[in-house]
């Protein structure tokens, strides 16, 4: 089984490649899917958030406010916060993700796809076997974030500015896919990808 780390910027379609790669017998572990599972109440690592942040970043119901802990992390000025949230966090993401990955679902696939937005700075990546980078144009991101997340343009211009420029995912990844086009467009460029690293489908 070849583990993969997917990575890239918001918006630039990582989801899209793990769903293409699943009908090809690909699973996919969704480190934000993980995430919001480790967070359910009661929950080590929301206790730990709580601990660095304070309460305001939970709803009345005890649950974490997503969108306050985002207005507090990514708010200009706010680097510490953003590396103590993802200390705190991948600790828990990353053991999950490798008991996970000895399931059988996963344990018996031909590869694994690892999506994890901050791949590099989590250093998973030095537990994959190939990392792949997924970019699209600013534009385009911009406007799948809102779509997606139900932000403004200021919120989701704020989410953009806050990660890394496509240079970071270039000199790190060993693979790099572009995702302006269509999604049959990328899928050619996935499935010639495998192919290049013995990936064949079951």
């Amino acid at each position: 089984m070849l583990k993969i780390g997917l990575t890239g910027p918001s918006g630039a379609g990582k989801g899209t490649v793990s769903s293409l790669l699943a009908r090809y017998g690909i699973p996919s572990v969704d480190t934000d899917a993980v995430y919001h599972g480790l967070l359910i109440p009661p929950s080590a690592c929301l206790d730990e958030l709580v601990e660095r942040f304070g309460h305001s970043i939970l709803a009345p119901d005890g649950t974490l406010d997503r969108r306050a802990l985002a207005a507090t992390v990514f708010a200009p000025g706010c680097e510490t916060k953003r590396e103590d949230l993802n200390r705190i966090t991948h600790r828990h993401i990353l053991d999950r993700v490798r008991d996970m990955c000895r399931e059988p679902e996963y344990a018996n696939a031909p590869a694994v796809l690892i999506d994890a937005p901050v791949l590099f700075e989590s250093g998973f990546d030095r537990e994959c076997d190939k990392t792949l980078a997924v970019l699209a144009d600013r534009a385009t991101r911009l406007t799948r974030i809102m779509e997606r997340d139900g932000l403004d343009e200021a919120a989701a211009r704020m989410r953009l500015d806050a990660q890394p420029d496509d240079e970071f995912y270039i000199s790190r990844a060993d693979a790099v896919i572009c995702n302006n086009g269509s999604p049959a467009d990328m899928l050619t460029s996935l499935l010639t990808l495998l192919e290049e690293w013995g990936v064949t489908s079951p």
